[in-house]
Protein backbone atom coordinates (compact mmCIF):
# COMPACT_ATOMS: atom_id res chain seq x y z
CA UNK A 1 0.00 0.00 0.00
CA UNK A 2 1.14 3.32 -0.83
CA UNK A 3 1.40 5.75 1.71
CA UNK A 4 -1.51 8.34 1.94
CA UNK A 5 -0.97 11.82 -0.69
CA UNK A 6 2.03 9.69 -2.19
CA UNK A 7 1.71 8.04 -5.44
CA UNK A 8 3.43 4.90 -6.09
CA UNK A 9 6.23 4.85 -8.35
CA UNK A 10 6.05 3.78 -11.64
CA UNK A 11 8.04 0.70 -13.34
CA UNK A 12 10.30 -0.59 -14.34
CA UNK A 13 13.24 1.22 -13.59
CA UNK A 14 14.63 3.57 -16.12
CA UNK A 15 11.24 4.14 -17.47
CA UNK A 16 11.97 7.59 -18.67
CA UNK A 17 15.58 7.20 -20.62
CA UNK A 18 13.97 3.67 -21.38
CA UNK A 19 11.41 5.55 -23.27
CA UNK A 20 13.43 7.55 -24.94
CA UNK A 21 15.73 5.50 -26.27
CA UNK A 22 12.96 3.54 -27.30
CA UNK A 23 11.34 6.68 -29.07
CA UNK A 24 14.42 7.50 -31.31
CA UNK A 25 14.79 3.71 -32.14
CA UNK A 26 11.14 2.75 -32.97
CA UNK A 27 8.33 5.21 -35.01
CA UNK A 28 6.19 3.08 -33.91
CA UNK A 29 6.70 3.18 -29.89
CA UNK A 30 7.40 7.08 -30.62
CA UNK A 31 3.71 7.51 -32.28
CA UNK A 32 2.27 5.90 -29.09
CA UNK A 33 4.21 8.11 -26.65
CA UNK A 34 3.81 11.29 -28.51
CA UNK A 35 -0.25 10.59 -28.25
CA UNK A 36 -0.36 9.12 -24.87
CA UNK A 37 2.53 10.12 -23.09
CA UNK A 38 4.68 8.05 -20.82
CA UNK A 39 3.14 5.23 -19.19
CA UNK A 40 2.28 5.32 -15.72
CA UNK A 41 2.04 1.96 -14.02
CA UNK A 42 2.04 1.46 -10.00
CA UNK A 43 4.91 -0.85 -9.06
CA UNK A 44 3.18 -3.78 -6.92
CA UNK A 45 5.08 -4.56 -3.37
CA UNK A 46 7.88 -7.45 -3.85
CA UNK A 47 5.48 -9.72 -1.70
CA UNK A 48 3.18 -12.68 -1.08
CA UNK A 49 0.02 -10.84 -2.03
CA UNK A 50 0.93 -9.60 -5.49
CA UNK A 51 2.08 -13.14 -6.54
CA UNK A 52 -1.78 -14.61 -4.81
CA UNK A 53 -3.06 -11.75 -7.16
CA UNK A 54 -0.89 -13.12 -10.41
CA UNK A 55 -2.44 -16.49 -9.97
CA UNK A 56 -6.14 -14.57 -9.88
CA UNK A 57 -5.33 -12.38 -12.69
CA UNK A 58 -4.27 -15.83 -14.53
CA UNK A 59 -6.99 -15.94 -17.99
CA UNK A 60 -9.63 -13.33 -16.15
CA UNK A 61 -9.93 -9.89 -17.39
CA UNK A 62 -8.52 -6.78 -15.81
CA UNK A 63 -11.65 -5.34 -13.90
CA UNK A 64 -12.87 -9.11 -12.46
CA UNK A 65 -9.55 -9.67 -11.45
CA UNK A 66 -9.51 -6.67 -9.36
CA UNK A 67 -13.06 -6.86 -8.10
CA UNK A 68 -11.90 -10.36 -6.43
CA UNK A 69 -8.90 -8.88 -5.26
CA UNK A 70 -10.94 -6.61 -3.27
CA UNK A 71 -13.44 -9.54 -1.97
CA UNK A 72 -10.36 -11.59 -0.94
CA UNK A 73 -8.27 -8.71 1.14
CA UNK A 74 -11.91 -7.94 2.70
CA UNK A 75 -12.20 -11.91 4.07
CA UNK A 76 -8.45 -12.11 4.81
CA UNK A 77 -6.88 -9.61 7.37
CA UNK A 78 -3.43 -9.07 7.26
CA UNK A 79 -3.69 -10.78 3.62
CA UNK A 80 -0.39 -13.29 5.01
CA UNK A 81 0.67 -16.66 4.29
CA UNK A 82 -0.98 -18.17 7.23
CA UNK A 83 -3.88 -16.45 7.09
CA UNK A 84 -4.46 -17.31 3.76
CA UNK A 85 -3.79 -20.99 4.58
CA UNK A 86 -7.01 -20.71 7.36
CA UNK A 87 -9.84 -19.98 4.59
CA UNK A 88 -12.01 -22.39 3.53
CA UNK A 89 -12.92 -23.61 -0.13
CA UNK A 90 -16.06 -22.31 -0.17
CA UNK A 91 -14.57 -18.75 0.84
CA UNK A 92 -12.05 -18.82 -1.77
CA UNK A 93 -14.78 -19.90 -4.53
CA UNK A 94 -16.70 -17.09 -3.64
CA UNK A 95 -13.46 -14.57 -4.08
CA UNK A 96 -12.67 -16.25 -7.94
CA UNK A 97 -10.59 -19.04 -7.03
CA UNK A 98 -11.06 -21.89 -9.52
CA UNK A 99 -10.28 -25.27 -7.62
CA UNK A 100 -7.30 -25.70 -9.74
CA UNK A 101 -6.16 -21.55 -8.47
CA UNK A 102 -6.78 -22.57 -5.05
CA UNK A 103 -4.65 -25.41 -5.41
CA UNK A 104 -1.35 -23.20 -6.64
CA UNK A 105 -2.49 -20.40 -4.21
CA UNK A 106 -2.26 -22.77 -0.93
CA UNK A 107 1.06 -24.40 -2.60
CA UNK A 108 2.42 -20.70 -2.67
CA UNK A 109 1.71 -20.63 0.70
CA UNK A 110 3.03 -22.91 1.83
CA UNK A 111 6.37 -22.84 0.16
CA UNK A 112 6.68 -19.36 2.10
CA UNK A 113 5.57 -20.80 5.29
CA UNK A 114 7.62 -23.80 5.18
CA UNK A 115 10.91 -21.36 4.44
CA UNK A 116 10.91 -23.06 0.86
CA UNK A 117 10.79 -19.54 -1.17
CA UNK A 118 10.68 -16.11 -0.35
CA UNK A 119 9.07 -13.29 -2.45
CA UNK A 120 11.69 -10.60 -0.82
CA UNK A 121 14.92 -13.06 -1.51
CA UNK A 122 14.07 -12.60 -5.35
CA UNK A 123 15.19 -9.13 -5.65
CA UNK A 124 18.82 -10.27 -4.97
CA UNK A 125 18.34 -12.26 -7.40
CA UNK A 126 19.31 -11.81 -11.47
CA UNK A 127 16.30 -12.19 -14.09
CA UNK A 128 17.32 -15.57 -15.09
CA UNK A 129 17.48 -16.67 -11.80
CA UNK A 130 14.66 -15.35 -10.45
CA UNK A 131 12.34 -16.38 -13.38
CA UNK A 132 13.61 -19.99 -12.26
CA UNK A 133 12.75 -19.48 -8.67
CA UNK A 134 9.15 -18.60 -9.36
CA UNK A 135 8.27 -21.13 -12.39
CA UNK A 136 9.54 -23.62 -9.97
CA UNK A 137 6.22 -23.21 -8.07
CA UNK A 138 3.43 -25.22 -8.76
CA UNK A 139 0.75 -22.70 -11.42
CA UNK A 140 3.26 -20.35 -12.03
CA UNK A 141 4.37 -20.26 -16.01
CA UNK A 142 6.52 -17.53 -17.46
CA UNK A 143 3.91 -15.20 -18.21
CA UNK A 144 3.70 -15.05 -14.13
CA UNK A 145 6.74 -14.83 -13.27
CA UNK A 146 7.67 -12.03 -15.97
CA UNK A 147 4.90 -10.05 -14.99
CA UNK A 148 6.08 -10.15 -10.96
CA UNK A 149 9.82 -9.32 -12.19
CA UNK A 150 8.24 -6.31 -14.10
CA UNK A 151 5.69 -4.78 -11.65
CA UNK A 152 7.23 -5.93 -8.73
CA UNK A 153 10.83 -5.98 -8.92
CA UNK A 154 10.19 -3.28 -11.59
CA UNK A 155 13.24 -4.99 -13.96
CA UNK A 156 13.80 -3.22 -17.42
CA UNK A 157 14.38 -6.10 -19.68
CA UNK A 158 11.06 -8.09 -19.37
CA UNK A 159 8.49 -9.13 -21.90
CA UNK A 160 5.36 -11.08 -21.21
CA UNK A 161 5.11 -11.87 -25.03
CA UNK A 162 2.14 -14.52 -24.46
CA UNK A 163 0.10 -11.66 -23.06
CA UNK A 164 -3.00 -11.12 -25.24
CA UNK A 165 -3.20 -7.25 -24.77
CA UNK A 166 0.38 -6.84 -25.70
CA UNK A 167 -0.36 -9.38 -28.85
CA UNK A 168 -3.49 -7.02 -29.23
CA UNK A 169 -1.61 -3.43 -29.20
CA UNK A 170 1.27 -5.23 -31.38
CA UNK A 171 -1.57 -5.86 -34.32
CA UNK A 172 -3.00 -2.59 -33.34
CA UNK A 173 0.62 -0.65 -33.79
CA UNK A 174 1.39 -2.20 -36.54
CA UNK A 175 -1.77 -2.41 -38.43
CA UNK A 176 -1.27 -6.02 -39.03
CA UNK A 177 -3.74 -8.35 -40.57
CA UNK A 178 -4.11 -11.02 -37.65
CA UNK A 179 -2.69 -10.82 -34.48
CA UNK A 180 0.77 -11.73 -33.47
CA UNK A 181 1.73 -15.31 -31.49
CA UNK A 182 3.76 -15.20 -28.64
CA UNK A 183 6.62 -16.52 -30.69
CA UNK A 184 6.09 -13.87 -33.29
CA UNK A 185 5.68 -11.32 -30.43
CA UNK A 186 8.91 -12.29 -28.66
CA UNK A 187 11.33 -12.48 -31.76
CA UNK A 188 9.79 -8.53 -32.48
CA UNK A 189 10.68 -7.77 -28.97
CA UNK A 190 13.94 -8.33 -29.71
CA UNK A 191 14.82 -4.99 -31.40
CA UNK A 192 13.58 -3.55 -27.65
CA UNK A 193 16.24 -4.91 -25.99
CA UNK A 194 17.92 -3.88 -23.21
CA UNK A 195 14.43 -2.06 -22.78
CA UNK A 196 11.74 -4.55 -23.36
CA UNK A 197 9.87 -4.11 -19.91
CA UNK A 198 9.44 -0.63 -21.32
CA UNK A 199 7.92 -0.69 -24.54
CA UNK A 200 5.41 -3.73 -22.64
CA UNK A 201 4.44 -1.04 -20.62
CA UNK A 202 4.06 1.78 -23.67
CA UNK A 203 2.12 -1.14 -25.50
CA UNK A 204 -0.04 -1.70 -22.34
CA UNK A 205 -0.79 2.25 -22.32
CA UNK A 206 -1.72 2.20 -25.97
CA UNK A 207 -4.08 -0.87 -25.46
CA UNK A 208 -5.98 0.52 -22.49
CA UNK A 209 -5.96 4.06 -24.15
CA UNK A 210 -7.82 2.63 -26.97
CA UNK A 211 -10.20 0.93 -24.41
CA UNK A 212 -10.74 4.14 -22.76
CA UNK A 213 -9.71 2.95 -19.87
CA UNK A 214 -5.94 4.59 -19.78
CA UNK A 215 -5.46 7.34 -17.15
CA UNK A 216 -4.01 10.27 -18.51
CA UNK A 217 -0.61 10.47 -18.70
CA UNK A 218 3.03 12.93 -18.55
CA UNK A 219 2.86 14.27 -21.55
CA UNK A 220 6.24 13.41 -23.45
CA UNK A 221 8.44 14.93 -25.40
CA UNK A 222 11.37 12.73 -27.36
CA UNK A 223 15.38 13.64 -26.46
CA UNK A 224 16.87 13.77 -30.27
CA UNK A 225 20.36 13.81 -28.20
CA UNK A 226 22.40 10.71 -26.74
CA UNK A 227 21.78 10.76 -22.68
Amino acid sequence: MTPKGRAARPVPEGLEEGAHILARRDPGLARILGEHGLPRFPRRPARFGTLLHIILEQQLSIDIARKLWQRLRQRCRPLTPANFLELDVATLKNCGFTRQKIGYARGLARAIEERRFSPAALARLDDEDAMAAITALKGFGPWSAEVFLLFALGRPDVFPAEDLALRIAVQWMHEMPERPTGRELRALGEAWRPWRSVAACILWQFYLARLGRAAPAPAFEPRFTET
